[in-house]
């Protein structure tokens, strides 16, 4: 057990009740809300592919978007002691889920591609080696079982 622990809840209320329960695969919806006291809810739902909502949130979805946040996080506050001044930050993070023949799934690959623009003369060879420091301290990274790639771009403006 490490030094210090932080804890999270988060409250999940499935929505998809369509008056008969889980009578049939196709007889409830796989909608809910997440949410958690003092943040607004996050509407979710399954993945389309597994007959949820398209227009709400997925747990894949939202996998990846923990991966690559902590890596954004982690990156600015290097960036922010190092003297690295940057103005702008965009991530178009891709995974990857494989799934086997008996329904299991899981992710084999996520690769973050951030587009960094920075203040011109503030190092740019600085911000690009600094992903790796990121990657070294994402709580998220570290608690995967397969690689989490970062192909950055760092832009002086």
């Amino acid at each position: 057990m490490g030094e210090k622990r932080h804890e999270y809840r988060v409250t999940i209320t499935w929505q998809g009740n369509a008056g008969t329960g889980t009578s049939g695969y196709r007889d409830y919806g796989r909608d809910h809300l997440i949410s958690a006291e003092g943040k607004p809810d996050i509407l979710a739902s399954a993945d389309p592919a597994f007959r949820g909502d398209p227009a709400r949130w997925n747990p894949e979805d939202l996998f990846l978007a923990s991966l690559s946040a902590c890596h954004k996080l982690w990156y600015l506050h290097f960036c922010a002691v190092s003297g690295v001044i940057v103005t702008a930050y965009e991530d178009q993070a891709e995974g990857v889920m494989e799934m086997d023949a008996n329904g299991t799934g899981r992710f084999v690959d996520v690769l973050l591609k951030p587009r960094v623009t920075i203040k011109r003369g503030t190092f740019p060879e600085l911000a690009l080696e600094l992903h790796g420091d990121a990657h070294e301290k994402c709580f998220i990274a570290n608690s995967v079982n397969f690689p989490v790639r970062c192909e950055a771009e760092i832009v002086e403006a």
